[in-house]
Formats: structure tokens, C-alpha cells, sequence
């Protein structure tokens, strides 16, 4: 009981810290551009902000977290993140919303990131570490999808039939103040029942762990695979935009494509992660590369027109292939012999590259799609895509070579 109150604990928190940056503007994006007065590329720096302070971070978090308690970091960090949500309910203008992305690159990243990898891997043991990054992402997925059902509901109530520029400003504001609430009773779950770290690193330079993990050419394969995986997570922010321009459907029709592939991230993530405790992380990897890259060039290929089916078809192949990834690639840390006092100069290691498209991605969405409106910019950024799938799955391929 005691493992499963602190592995819901860290799913729940794990959602609820990018509910407020990323949840929410990817399943409403439409009506986040009107209500904040922005457009895609506005956005897209606001990302890059954010993106910009993560790097730093990423490198800065991970010899943290093998320092200090995971778990009082991890409530730090949820607390100000519900802080920066105040200010994200103002609706503020582009440069507020610009400072506010960069100060969240800060609480999500510095404090938060190496530590949930790190609790969730002393959590998994030696033999299980599939299945704990699946359930991980998975619980996290299964979360974001009823949330996000939720939230969905809640805004087609207070958006009405006939919804007026306030009206749409008011509901929004509606899904951020409960994103709010949800991100402060996370942090009360951790500091309840996350327990403190029973083996922290022996007092040794930060560095030395840092050079060690950059010695082993696997971590900077798992660093590839992660940013060509990121790279089709952060295509998923297209969906509900995909919906409302190529298709013509509702903000709310839209928005509720956008929820149906949350739905997909619980299955995939944790079908991946005992699928990869079976036959290897590496192979469940490579797997769901081939599923991204084919889903990615059907899009792409302008063949799925206004079809409702094939769409749907798409955004489901797309969908379960990128969490699929999401949910193990992580648990190829210890395919690469990463020893469990260095998992979190590992996941900063690993996380300063893979975690690049959160700079690159939201301006070049911007560009793509604002630079050919309409069907023709979804398609580029889907070629795009495809193209970062198929490095990935290179990169698996070598990973287990070299691996065996």
C-alpha cells in the first residue's frame, strides 16, 4: 500500500506540475491564441522561454537531485508553478507571458525533473524498471485524459452556444484556476506519501558523475532518441489546430480531438513499459518509431483530406507511437549501465540534449503553420516530423547494437 501510495503520488504530480504550461494550451489551443491576443509564432517563443531556462536546468537539476531530498524539491516546485498559474489566469500580454514560460522552465525543470526520475526508479528495483517508467507516464496519461474530459466539459458549459470574446476568456480562465488547484493538492500527496531517498550519492563532485555519464556513448544515444521522440510529442500540440483549420470543426469538437489522444497516452505508455521488461527497451522503442514514421507520412502526404476516419486514424497511430516513447525511453537508463547513484547526473545528461525541442519546436511550429495557412503548413510540419522519426529509429537500432 505503502508503494502504491507513492507511486500515485509521483504520477499525479508528474502530471499536475505541466498541466498549467502545456496541458492546457495544447487541448485549447484555438481559443488560448484569441483569448491571450496572440498568434502561433507568439506562442511559439513563450515555448522557446521556456525551452531556453529548461536546458540550463536540466543540467543543473540532475547532480541536485542526487543530493538532496527528491521529495521537499518536488513540493517546492509544485508550489510555484500553481504561483505562476495566478499570473496565467490574468491572461497577461506577450512579454508577461514570455517571463512567466521562463520562470516555469525554472520550477518544473531545476527542482522537479531529475528528482521524479530519480524516485521512480529506486521505485522499480533492477527488474522492473519497464514497468515503472510505463506506470509512470501511463498513470500520468490516464490522469491528463480525465482531467483534460473534464475540463472539456467544464468549458463547453461555460462557453455556451453563442460565446462572446469575454465568454471565451472566462472559461479559459475557468481551466486555469482548476489547474491551479490541482497542481497545490499535488504537492500535499508528495509530501504525504513520497518517501525520502534511502541511498543518496556519496559525497563526490558533481562533475566527476557528469564526466563518468559522458564517457558512455549509450547515454548520448538515449539522448537522440529522446529528442526525436520529444520532437513528436511536441507535434501532438497540432491536434486540436489540425481539427479547427483542415477540418472546420468547433472549438470545442476540436478540443475534444485534442482529449481523445490522452486517452491513448495510459495504454501505450503502459503496454510499452511491460512490453519492454519482456523483450527490452530498446526493441519497444525501435518498435514504436516504425508506427510514429508511418502515421507521421500519412499526414503528411496530404492523402487524408477532410475524412474523418483517416484523421482519426492518424492522430491515433501518431498518438500511441510518441507515448509509447515517452513511457521507456527513460528505462534505458539502465540498459546503459547507469549505476543508481548517478540516475540523476544521467537524466540531466540525457535530458540537456533530449529536451532540446522545447526551444527549436513551438518557433518552428509557429513558422510552418503561419507561414502556409491552412492544409499545406500541416503537412510541412508533419514531413518534418517524419523526418526526426526516422532519425529515432536509427538510433535505437544502434543503441541495442551496442548495447549487446
Amino acid at each position: 500500500m505503502r508503494r502504491a501510495l507513492a507511486l500515485g503520488a509521483l504520477v499525479m504530480a508528474g502530471e499536475a506540475v505541466f498541466v498549467l504550461p502545456f496541458v492546457i494550451p495544447r487541448v485549447f489551443r484555438p481559443t488560448l491564441l484569441e483569448a491571450f491576443g496572440i498568434d502561433n509564432t507568439q506562442l511559439g517563443a513563450a515555448f522557446s522561454a521556456y525551452g531556453i531556462v529548461a536546458m540550463v536546468s536540466y543540467g543543473l537539476g540532475g547532480p541536485l537531485a542526487d543530493r538532496f531530498p527528491v521529495r521537499w524539491m518536488m513540493v517546492a516546485a509544485l508550489l510555484c508553478t500553481a504561483a505562476g498559474g495566478v499570473v496565467f489566469a490574468t491572461l497577461p500580454g506577450p512579454a508577461t507571458l514570455w517571463a512567466l514560460y521562463a520562470g516555469w522552465g525554472v520550477t518544473t525543470i531545476l527542482l522537479f525533473w531529475a528528482g521524479l526520475l530519480r524516485a521512480t526508479r529506486a521505485w522499480g528495483g533492477d527488474a522492473q524498471q519497464g514497468r515503472a517508467y510505463g506506470f509512470l507516464d501511463g498513470g500520468r496519461g490516464l490522469l491528463a485524459a480525465g482531467l483534460s474530459t473534464v475540463a472539456l466539459g467544464v468549458f463547453a458549459v461555460a462557453l455556451g452556444d453563442d460565446p462572446s470574446p469575454e465568454d471565451r476568456r472566462q472559461a479559459l480562465q475557468a481551466v486555469i484556476g482548476a489547474g491551479i488547484v490541482l497542481t497545490v493538492v499535488s504537492a500535499a500527496l508528495v509530501a504525504a506519501f513520497v518517501p525520502d531517498d534511502a541511498d543518496p550519492s556519496p559525497p563526490r563532485p558533481a562533475w566527476e558523475d557528469v564526466r563518468s555519464v559522458l564517457g558512455r556513448p549509450l547515454v548520448w544515444l538515449q539522448a537522440v532518441i529522446v529528442v526525436c521522440a520529444y520532437v513528436g510529442y511536441k507535434g501532438t500540440d497540432d491536434t486540436s489546430l489540425l481539427a479547427s483549420e483542415v477540418l472546420g470543426w468547433s472549438e470545442v469538437q476540436s478540443a475534444g480531438l485534442g482529449t481523445l489522444s490522452f486517452w491513448l497516452r495510459p495504454v501505450s505508455a503502459v503496454a510499452a513499459g511491460l512490453l519492454a521488461d519482456r523483450i527490452g527497451g530498446w526493441r519497444t522503442v525501435a518498435g514504436a518509431f516504425v508506427v510514429l514514421l508511418l502515421a507521421d507520412l500519412a499526414v503528411a502526404s496530404g492523402t487524408m483530406g477532410p475524412l474523418v476516419p483517416l484523421v482519426l486514424s492518424g492522430v491515433v497511430g501518431t498518438g500511441a507511437a510518441v507515448y509509447a516513447l515517452r513511457g521507456v525511453y527513460f528505462a534505458l537508463t539502465q540498459e546503459a549501465g547507469i549505476p543508481l547513484a548517478q540516475t540523476g547526473a544521467a537524466v540531466g545528461t540525457v535530458s540537456v540534449l533530449g529536451y532540446t525541442p522545447d526551444v527549436f519546436m513551438g518557433p518552428l511550429m509557429g513558422m510552418l503553420l503561419d507561414g502556409a495557412p491552412g492544409a499545406t503548413g500541416h503537412q510541412h510540419l508533419f514531413l518534418v516530423l517524419a523526418g526526426f522519426a526516422a532519425v529515432g529509429l536509427v538510433a535505437s537500432l544502434a543503441f541495442g547494437r551496442l548495447s549487446r
